[in-house]
């Protein structure tokens, strides 16, 4: 268990860092995230069933200034280690994840309030002429804080509160978790409602209503659903776009024709 502990809040730091010092990788999403906790527990499958559930459930959290959304990430690699160790499923691990980004959400708070104070120190030393300094608050000081807000919670959980969580887990009511179960099914339409309040126009009304035509009537799964909207974006893209392209290729006039 040490050494799992470890490793997820090592996954932890480098899925925080993501977008801090490795650019956008994306490994901060909860597909993601989840798929390689499941990999470094042996249960690659659970890892992307946790992960998928998630994702839907995060679709429409942006994190716009500084405001600071659930921390969906802390709650899929705890949400999904639970639901791996103990033999839970993926409903189970939802109800555990909602907490769990309301307390990632509170922490992230708390160190935002720590990093803006450090960068006004990082002013003063800038206006003294100390870059180094200022450079090792920034790059190092930031870092550090940020890795140890997600290495300790995610250590703690996993290393002690599994056994308590199953029993925790094990001692709900039956109608409390028939109540959570439809609330983690809940969540993810929410999520997409969230989506779906940034980009649905008239235009694309049509296409929301054939995708769920196409689900609900066709027995396709939602990853073939999905494979077949793609080869039809392509198409439709290559039908209003690749004509204009060809057209403007030829009006271009050709360089050799001025020698």
């Amino acid at each position: 268990m040490l050494f799992q502990s470890i490793a997820l809040g090592l996954i932890g730091i480098f899925c925080i860092l993501d977008s801090r010092l490795l650019g956008r990788l994306n490994f901060e999403r909860p597909l993601i995230v989840s798929t390689l906790v499941g990999l470094v527990l042996g249960d690659l499958e659970k890892g992307l069933m946790v992960g998928a559930s998630l994702e839907l459930m995060s679709l429409g959290l942006v994190n716009i200034g500084a405001a600071a959304p659930p921390d969906m990430n802390m709650a899929s690699i705890i949400a999904t280690a639970f639901a791996i160790l103990s033999g839970s499923n993926a409903e189970t691990a939802l109800t555990i994840a909602i907490p769990i980004s309301v307390l990632g959400q509170m922490l992230g708070i708390l160190m935002r309030t720590v990093l803006s104070n450090l960068t006004h120190r990082a002013d003063t030393l800038i206006s003294d002429g100390k870059f180094s300094s200022a450079r090792r608050i920034h790059i190092i000081y930031g870092s550090v804080l940020y890795s140890l807000m997600y290495f300790i919670p995610i250590f703690l959980a996993i290393y002690f509160g599994t056994d308590l969580v199953k029993s925790i887990v094990d001692i709900i009511p039956a109608w409390l978790t028939s109540g959570l179960t439809v609330a983690s099914k809940i969540l993810p339409a929410y999520g997409f409602a969230l989506l779906l309040q940034t980009m649905l126009t008239k235009k694309m009304v049509p296409f929301l209503l054939l995708g769920f035509l196409i689900t609900a009537y066709s027995g396709l799964s939602i990853t073939g659903v999905a494979a077949f909207a793609c080869i039809v974006a392509f198409v439709m893209a290559q039908v209003n776009f690749g004509g204009k392209k060809d057209s403007m290729s030829q009006n271009e006039p050709d360089p050799l024709d001025d020698l």
